[in-house]
């Protein structure tokens, strides 16, 4: 069955309690280093099924402005040869809806790599950093045809935020394809609402060696 690509966010109200994956056997994380601009372009461009052909210039116009929150923001999964095969961001966005949010942006995992869980450590990774530089809460952009992506953040306690009769009706088409069954509201009556979540229990703290963040002013930027 052919599923409508909508886009919506996800929103966690706290980063407390994270799900904590450690990376398996053969794989190691590092944070972005100078010139790893072409890599996050080549993961994020194998990886992307639904944006094609993938444009030549997303990191320059999601990251450039702020490069230099980088180093302390994105992260690289890393195979036995040390080459990267995966990606995300712990971003941030000072106006989300009128309050500063940290933001999870572009979780990316190349085709041959896929299917081996190595999101779920990737995203530990980037959720606890954005606790450690300061932020309280965070959100995502996805979209509904990405249903093992929603599935993946819902497991890490992101729910839906319904701002709109659209957002509503796009969850409604998608929810019956989810593990885990999404408490929506009956009809839309103004918000934005973010959707009830199930608590997850607390796990290890889980970072990179040798890897210490500088906080934030909790306003979303170093």
């Amino acid at each position: 069955m052919e599923i409508e690509n909508v886009g919506v966010n996800m929103v966690r109200e706290d980063l407390e309690n994270l799900p904590d994956y450690p990376i398996p056997p053969g794989f190691s994380a590092r944070w972005f280093r100078p010139g790893d601009e072409a890599l996050w372009q080549r993961i994020v461009g194998l990886a992307e099924k639904l944006i094609t052909p993938f444009p030549a210039d997303v990191f320059q116009k999601e990251f450039a402005p702020r490069a230099d929150a980088l180093p302390q923001r994105q992260c690289f999964l890393c195979d036995a040869r040390g080459e990267g095969i995966a990606t995300a961001t712990a971003w941030f966005d000072d106006n989300h809806r009128g309050k500063p949010y940290g933001r999870i942006h572009w979780v990316a995992v190349i085709p041959e790599m896929q299917g081996r869980g190595l999101s779920k450590p990737l995203m530990s990774i980037v959720c606890k950093r954005l606790r450690e530089l300061g932020h309280e809460r965070a959100y995502l952009a996805t979209s509904t045809a990405r249903i093992p992506a929603l599935n993946l953040y819902l497991r890490f306690g992101f729910a839906p935020e319904i701002a709109s009769n659209e957002d509503l009706a796009a969850w409604r088409k998608v929810d019956g394809l989810l593990k885990t069954p999404l408490d929506l509201p009956i009809a839309f009556q103004g918000g934005p609402v973010q959707t009830k979540r199930s608590g997850l229990a607390a796990s290890p703290a889980l970072g990179i060696p040798g890897d210490e963040p500088t906080p934030s002013n909790g306003q979303g930027r170093l």
